[in-house]
């Protein structure tokens, strides 16, 4: 019998585990789903199905960085695996040194201990949905897992130059949403981790110079939002990314553009189709290289092709984890031009949890430091990000010079970080009707098709709205809101048999048909497992 693909077997066992369309909505056979789905979702070097890549059609190969040594069990799971075991070309001390297009083909990095993927074609361990799996984790008693999944992190830190978007080579020019310092926090919070509390010291002592560097990540230039103070997301490539099998999402992007020309920011240049040398020469630097990308060369559509501004942005919009949107320019392609309020909200706590942790080990210049720098972050987003007609955290184009006009639910993530004054706080409290729905909070008020929009709501985004919701005091809004995240998940499962990537907050279901995104809703699903433990215990704390 041949093997069934990962998401197909995953979505097979589980509904027949747990059985379709269910009368009746059970938290019971929720947790007995999500038990059974981190053994289901966990993944290592010694599983040769942690090689499989849905994104990419060729052979599986396994990158060692150039720094490490290989063993004898390496050379094992190339024998039994019967995969190609190569060493990445140079060592890495930041993102974006290697450039990936230029290894002859792609494949997994290395990590050492076990992780959990998401579910369905993400096989591999990606940078901010782990935050959510090791808080499901944690509050499942399985710290080990967990702190493997830390060290993993703080394995790329060391040999890839940061926390990755995931660990497949084609990852290599960018980050995620910046969650380590939260992510070590957690694990150093759970006292199951370690055997004492020298141990967590120890443990610490090495995470802490790691944590330093993957944090430099957002200090560099690229990664500057101007003159604002503000960090903004950057992808160090250039044109389409390697993970795209073919142009269909490009040309999509494209048509869509000429269909909608008022809406057009610039992304569109004039170009042939098929290119003589001297126009591809000048696309190298327009648009993107037609000769090199094979993707590059097809993304054309009625004598247009897109910018290379737009590439920028497409790949900062994967940075950020919101792909697609059309918060920030239709298709995200403006991205780059912003100082979001998400990224600025978790680079504020992840210099509170340095300066803890430089407190913790007894470094009371670095302490210092980061408590300026976060006070200094705080003090930028109250100049350009907050907004007191609006009562709301809006995100800032520092290009144009102006807000985005849109609400979208990232005005929470203030009140997780701690940034918020307890003014500010009750501003943007008043604000829930503009996302509130049956099944939680939406991504915003435009119901554009992208999943990233509205009538969409996800797990992180939920769980990091809820938490500052009941940080700041508003215990009976995170509740109710908690709650109707909660029913949404119990509902889909109960309909169904599985949790997904994302659900109708319209609706409180599964029932999402996305336009322009990942059509399907996968299968798993990691970050909503871990969210569905976090709620249920805030659910059930004495009130």
């Amino acid at each position: 019998m041949p093997t069934l693909p990962h998401a197909t077997a995953l979505a097979l066992s589980l509904v027949l585990a747990f059985g379709a369309k269910a009368a009746e909505p059970d938290p019971a056979k929720t947790l007995a789903y999500i038990d059974q789905g981190w053994t289901t979702l966990t993944r290592s070097m010694e599983d040769c199905s942690s090689l499989h890549d849905d994104k990419v059609k060729t052979r599986p190969v396994l990158y060692l960085p150039a720094d490490l040594k290989r063993t004898a069990a390496i050379d094992a799971i190339a024998e039994r695996c019967k995969v190609d075991v190569r060493v990445l070309p140079q060592t890495i001390a930041q993102i974006g040194e290697l450039d990936p297009s230029t290894l002859p083909q792609q494949g997994l990095l290395y990590l050492p201990n076990p992780y959990v993927v998401p579910g369905g074609f993400f096989n591999e361990m990606y940078g901010w949905d782990s935050y959510f799996i090791v808080l499901g984790l944690v509050a499942d008693k399985r710290e080990k897992l967990a702190r493997g999944m830390v060290d993993n992190f703080l394995f790329e830190a060391e040999h890839y130059g940061g926390v990755l978007n995931a660990n497949r080579t084609y990852y290599l020019t960018r980050s995620q949403p910046p969650f380590l310092g939260e992510m070590i926090r957690e694990v150093l919070d759970a006292p199951a981790s370690f055997a004492d509390r020298r141990d967590a010291d120890a443990w610490l002592a090495r995470a802490y110079p790691l944590a330093l560097r993957d944090y430099a990540v957002w200090d560099r230039p690229e990664h500057r939002a101007g003159d604002t103070g503000l960090a903004r997301y950057f992808d160090y490539g250039a044109g389409p990314v390697l993970e795209m099998r073919d142009a269909d999402y490009l040309r999509g992007v494209i048509e869509w553009l000429l269909a909608h020309p008022g809406r057009d920011p610039g992304y569109l240049v004039e170009a042939s189709e098929h290119p003589d040398d001297a126009e591809a020469q000048r696309l190298k630097t327009t648009s993107c290289d037609v000769r090199t990308s094979e993707v590059c060369a097809q993304a054309w559509a009625k004598g247009r092709r897109l910018s290379a501004d737009y590439y920028l942005g497409d790949r900062a919009m994967r940075e950020s984890g919101f792909d697609v949107n059309f918060h920030f320019g239709p298709f995200a392609g403006s991205t780059h031009h912003y100082a979001p309020v998400c990224l600025n909200s978790l680079l504020y706590r992840y210099e509170i949890a340095l300066r803890d942790f430089a407190l913790r080990l007894g470094k009371k210049d670095d302490a210092q430091r980061f408590a300026k720098a976060a006070e200094a972050r705080k003090a930028a987003m109250d100049k350009y990000l907050w907004k007191p007609g609006p009562g709301m955290y809006q995100d800032y184009d520092f290009v144009a010079g102006k807000s985005a006009a849109d609400p979208y639910i990232t005005t929470f993530y203030p009140l997780w970080a701690g940034a918020a004054s307890p003014q500010q706080a009750q501003a943007v409290r008043e604000k829930l009707p503009l996302f509130e729905r049956k099944g939680g909070l939406a991504m915003s008020a435009d119901e554009s098709g992208a999943q990233w929009d509205a009538p969409f709501g996800w797990a992180p985004t939920n769980w990091l709205a809820v938490a500052g919701l009941d940080a700041y005091g508003f215990h009976e809004d995170a509740r109710r809101v908690g709650g109707k995240f909660v029913a949404t998940i119990d509902r889909s499962l109960a309909h169904d048999g599985t949790i997904r990537e994302k659900y109708n907050m319209t609706t409180g279901d599964a029932d999402v048909k996305v336009s322009a995104g990942y059509s399907e809703n996968v299968i798993g699903f990691g970050w909503s497992n871990g969210v569905y433990l976090k709620l249920r215990g805030l659910l059930q704390e004495p009130r």
